[in-house]
């Protein structure tokens, strides 16, 4: 493929190295002609200087006959108009990376259709949802990489003396369940499945519930006590990073502490996150870890995102004080392989991230899977629905999948959301497909994907 890549940063340059190794054709296009210099003897990829805003520059460069155009420029706003002038002049693909939640989840302005820009990328926000999965369980990330948080899903065992126990599926509804909330699996004595309205929730059973995100805690409370006490995160550095990943564990029993140094910083982040607290101080200085009991924190996360060594170094003493569990990024992934060895549990890698997302973008699969639940039982589809497709235009409830597969969430033009089952399936619409696993030909078959 024929791909232009704006921005010879951490993340344009690293998408090129690993893009150009799969044997794509790769155009690189910066002002920084040192940057250029760099990459053309360390990659074989085509270099060209010159600002991508500007349409004379991006034909330059190929932009008439390209396949992709990935503008991962250090401004949000350059890489959004270098992708929408691109798209305009024929490329077939683009992608615009962006930091700012305003242009990313933003639910009441589509900027993608404003601007004809295919997808979006933040390497900032894959990395917190990533690391909030990992705190939180296996089978969140596959839902936050569907929905940006619009969605939630969680893999819990049922605990006893719960409202839930011992009720059908169709008695949940009588006793508060809220509309826009499924049970998509049920796993019992080994055996995983998809449920019924006849099937029966015990305690001990282990489940996969799925929600829309401002109904799902309500829902939780039929299947899990609340845990009164709640687990400890500390994070250093305040950037972007940081607030997402605050987001996404909010209100998942998290106590969450935000170190900022920089104190402007820290007043805007303290009226930004109500719910964590904002400390300016350094939490590597002794007398504040110790002031913060930081010693007795359930994770340290350092998410300085342009300090590489003050990360890792700053996990290392924070595990070596006591500290359960420790998680940091990195910008330069070959370091990843090091983490284990000096203690760090959760490495990341932000710009990794963002190349397999383009990696998937690029495979343009009509059905791939997103993750694997129940020890391996169950599995997470994503499934873009074509206009050959037996289900389209067919209401929830007249769509046979059960009892191997659910839909338990739509994405379309309108947003994303957990269906009713008077809800249809358009043609574009990609669906979350959860059931059985080893079943992929047949769901193949049913929804009519090629």
């Amino acid at each position: 493929m024929n791909i232009i890549i704006c921005g010879a940063g951490t993340v344009g340059s690293h998408t090129a190295e690993v893009l150009a190794s799969a044997g794509h054709a790769i155009t690189m296009i910066d002002l920084n002609a040192d940057r250029l210099a760099l990459i053309e003897e360390t990659m074989d990829v085509r270099t060209l200087e010159g600002n991508c805003v500007y349409g004379e520059v991006l034909l330059s460069g190929g932009a008439a006959k390209a396949d992709l155009l990935f503008a991962a420029t250090e401004s949000d706003e350059i890489n959004l108009l270098s992708a929408s002038v691109a798209k305009g002049l024929g490329v077939d693909q683009t992608i615009a990376r962006v930091r700012h939640s305003a242009y990313f989840t933003n639910l009441d302005m589509d900027y993608g259709s404003l601007l004809g820009i295919d997808h979006f990328i933040s390497p900032e926000h894959l990395t917190a949802i990533t690391i909030a999965a990992t705190l939180r369980n296996p089978g969140a990330l596959a839902i936050e990489n569907f929905a940006r948080g619009r969605v939630q899903m969680q893999e819990m065992t049922v605990g006893t003396g719960v409202p839930a126990g011992g009720r059908t599926l169709s008695d949940l509804g009588a006793l508060g369940m809220p509309s826009g909330t499924r049970v998509a699996a049920l796993t019992r004595e080994g055996v995983s499945r998809v449920p019924e309205a006849r099937t029966e929730i015990h305690a001990g059973d282990t489940i996969v519930l799925v929600g829309n995100a401002d109904v799902f805690s309500k829902a939780r409370k039929l299947f899990r006590k609340e845990n009164k006490s709640r687990r400890s995160v500390a994070i250093m550095g305040g950037s972007t990073m940081a607030v997402w990943l605050c987001r996404a564990l909010k209100d998942h029993n998290f106590a969450i502490r935000l170190f900022e140094i920089n104190r402007e910083r820290a007043e805007e982040l303290a009226e930004k996150l109500e719910w964590a607290t904002v400390i300016n101080a350094d939490p590597t200085d002794p007398t504040v870890f110790a002031d913060e009991h930081l010693a007795e924190a359930d994770v340290f996360v350092a998410l300085r995102t342009e300090d590489d060594e003050h990360n890792i170094l700053s996990c290392a003493w924070a595990k070596s004080l006591g500290v359960k569990r420790v998680a940091c990024t990195v910008q330069r992934p070959n370091y990843l392989h090091l983490m284990k060895h000096v203690g760090i549990d959760y490495p990341f890698a932000p710009r990794t991230m963002a190349v397999k997302e383009i990696e998937n973008i690029l495979l343009d699969r009509r059905l791939h899977q997103l993750a694997t639940l129940a020890a391996g039982s169950v599995d997470v589809y994503q499934v873009k629905m074509g206009t050959r497709s037996p289900v389209v235009g067919k209401a929830l409830r007249e769509i046979r999948l059960s009892p191997e597969w659910v839909i338990a969430a739509i994405q379309n033009a309108d947003g994303v959301k957990v269906p009713r089952a008077d809800d249809a399936i358009g043609v574009g619409d990609t669906v979350l497909v959860i059931g059985r696993s080893g079943e992929e030909s047949k769901l193949k078959k049913v929804l009519g994907v090629d």
